[in-house]
């Protein structure tokens, strides 16, 4: 019985395949003098929507000096070619 339970679960697990990465869009300022940037940056599987991803990058670029000012978007790997230049430096950054 704990055999095919076992064996039930593997099969599921393997049936639902990889985690699809998940990527964010982000908007930042730094203050004294003013820059801005955009980025885009990796996040896990539990921050794949725009407001569980908000505190993940908040934190994130704060240890560089900037702060969030916005969460565009969140998207899979899909994505990333069409924000690669759009993002610049900060592609992939934190």
């Amino acid at each position: 019985m704990f055999f095919r339970l076992l064996t039930a679960a593997t099969l599921a697990l393997v049936a639902a395949g990889p985690a699809q990465a998940c990527y964010a869009d982000y908007r930042a300022k730094m203050d004294n003098p003013l820059r801005l940037h955009y980025g885009v940056i990796d996040l896990p599987d539990e921050a794949c929507s725009v407001d569980a991803a908000t505190p993940v990058i908040a934190a994130r670029i704060a240890a560089g000096g900037w702060e969030l000012l916005q969460v565009v978007s969140v998207f899979t790997e899909d994505g990333l070619a069409a924000r690669r230049a759009d993002a610049g430096d900060y592609f992939l950054r934190f």
